[in-house]
């Protein structure tokens, strides 16, 4: 799924390639619907620099034999969201050789894949898994107390 502009972007830059595709959409979906500024900041800023072989974040692990680089992007994510659930992070695997980019995983998953699944409700401003909402409300009131 690469731009193709006469040609030359499919030579010259990247293309991705998903270990889970229907995985990563749901999570990128959700992204979305709870998370605009993260979701605009991967589509319009981040996707196109790695498509351009600048690739984001940090770097997790190497695979001299397989030639593969393993990378972490961490997306903009609240504070408050990210002590409760975690930080928003794109996980990718770089092919140099094949110049393909592996989007393997978008992360807290757990959450995600529930925010996918069925509308959230929020409190405070944060997603309330519906599995656990007793210790999220928990977490975020202790946070909040901590704060003040």
């Amino acid at each position: 799924m690469g731009l193709n502009l006469g040609g030359y972007a499919m030579e010259k830059g990247f293309i991705f390639e998903y270990l889970d595709e229907n995985d990563f959409r749901k999570r990128e979906r959700s992204v979305r619907k709870y998370n605009m500024l993260a979701y605009k900041k991967l589509t319009f800023e981040y996707y196109p620099e790695l498509r351009r072989g600048h690739f984001l974040g940090e770097k997790v692990s190497e695979d001299q034999k397989a030639g593969t680089v393993n990378y972490e992007l961490k997306l903009p994510t609240d504070e408050l969201f990210a002590k409760v659930h975690g930080e928003i992070r794109v996980h990718y695997t770089v092919y140099p050789d094949k110049r393909v980019i592996l989007l393997t995983n978008i992360t807290p998953e757990g959450i995600l894949n529930e925010g996918h699944m069925a509308e959230l409700t929020t409190y405070k401003g944060v997603m309330i898994s519906k599995s656990h909402p007793e210790k999220d409300v928990f977490k975020i009131n202790l946070l909040n107390m901590l704060n003040k």
